[in-house]
């Protein structure tokens, strides 16, 4: 089934986003056990041309002096921590400065071949948080209900065409335009159609998940001047299959749905908070439901900051 769940705070000041999708997500716990994840924008504050990269590791010890001798050949190592997971793995949290972003996606590629580490993302804007497991241990795990923005996305899993790890979980990042993030509640039925273009324009897939394919597809638009309305607007018109689509970018959050309707979406606002969630119930977490909207069929709707 999987759960979506967004935020963002009109004001753009910073709140507690993580809070609120600890809690959102929560309510949403029975659409999948397998695993969560957040995206929170506005809260970092990172220097320019600064990175935030989360990388897991299986053996702590060795690999953690490869994965800093590759990454110090670039760039010093800043706010260095390590975070023990459930497993077998650690998840490496660092900071680094890159003369260009364009450096970003050669360098996680090259981390990516070193055996057993798997670069979850690199990111500047905002924070990506995901594992397996439920919200609440994951929340926890990574003091999530402590992180600040101006406004997130996030998820819950339930596992149907790829592996329950830490990569698989949503949100799923595109490094085409920089910080575009993407959770997903669906299957996108014509996904190679989608995404032999996009490999031969030169983006790089690491998954076969079609969430994956969506976010590099928004990316893509994105990177050629499309506005996120307008991308959207192009979603329903490309993909195929049953999806709510929500994306997260430095300045807002957008949804879209498929055309036929096949998957929930719900949306509430006031003066001082927009959320989108899979349930209702999920929305009565931030802000009065009054007034609640259902998403219609293939209705987009963006709202940016």
């Amino acid at each position: 089934m999987c759960g979506i769940a967004g935020v963002i705070y009109k004001d753009k000041k910073t709140h507690n986003v993580g809070e609120s999708l600890t809690a959102m997500l929560e309510s949403l716990q029975h659409r999948g056990p397998d695993s969560a994840g957040f995206a929170i924008y506005g809260g970092l504050n990172l220097p320019k041309n600064n990175y935030q990269l989360n990388i897991e590791l299986k053996n702590r010890s060795r690999l953690l002096n490869q994965v800093k001798t590759t990454l110090t050949q670039l760039s010093p190592i800043f706010n260095e921590e390590l975070i023990e997971s459930v497993d077998n793995y650690n998840v490496y949290r660092c900071e680094i400065q890159l003369e260009q972003y364009s450096m970003l996606q050669p360098l996680l590629r090259t981390l990516n071949l070193i055996d057993d580490v798997q670069v979850i993302n690199g990111s500047h804007s905002f924070e990506m948080i995901k594992d397996i497991g439920k919200v609440k241990d994951i929340a926890e795990r990574y003091h999530v209900p402590k992180r600040v923005g101006t406004h997130g996305i996030g998820h819950i899993r339930f596992a149907t065409e790829s592996g329950i790890d830490r990569y698989h979980a949503h949100p799923y990042q595109s490094y085409i335009t920089p910080d575009i993030t993407v959770v997903h509640n669906g299957q996108i039925t014509n996904y190679w159609k989608i995404r032999d273009p996009l490999e031969r324009k030169g983006h790089k897939f690491v998954s076969l998940n079609d969430t994956e394919c969506i976010v590099h597809y928004i990316a893509d638009k994105l990177s050629k001047g499309y506005k996120l309305e307008e991308a959207l607007e192009e979603s329903v018109k490309d993909l195929d299959g049953p999806f709510s689509i929500l994306v997260g970018t430095p300045n807002g959050i957008g949804i879209a749905k498929d055309k036929l309707g096949l998957r929930p979406g719900v949306m509430a606002e006031n003066d001082d908070v927009f959320a989108i969630a899979s349930e209702e119930v999920s929305l009565q977490n931030v802000l009065d439901t009054d007034h609640v909207e259902q998403i219609a069929p293939g209705e987009i709707r963006a709202y940016t900051i």
